[in-house]
């Protein structure tokens, strides 16, 4: 698997749904992205770099290969933690719980 960039004039988004149109019809495709801002085209997958220039220029874009190489490795996600309420030593106390039955009586709150 390996990540390409490509350089690619996107000027709207229709440019990116027509890009993202003619790239994706390929096979090996795990992931794609498109910068605006940049101009880029990042294909993350098992496929041609130049199968991919040839797709964009095929839809009348200008395309040029920024860079081929392995994608970069997923960071592992730390876990969360859920803080443990604060220790007492000698200031618990314990407090009588009880449960009465329940019947219909209307509830009263005093």
């Amino acid at each position: 698997m390996k990540k390409t960039v490509l350089k690619v004039n996107i000027h709207c988004q229709k440019c990116k749904k027509e890009v993202l149109k003619a790239v994706t019809k390929l096979t090996g495709i795990n992931q794609v992205t498109i910068d605006g801002e940049k101009e880029t085209l990042t294909v993350v997958g098992d496929v041609d770099p130049v199968l991919i220039t040839e797709a964009v220029r095929k839809i009348g874009k200008v395309a040029e290969i920024v860079s081929v190489g392995p994608p970069k490795p997923p960071e592992p996600k730390s876990p969360v933690k859920n803080p443990l309420p604060p220790w007492c030593y000698d200031h618990c106390q314990l407090v009588p719980v009880s449960h009465a039955p329940y019947d219909s009586a209307p509830c009263s709150i005093l």
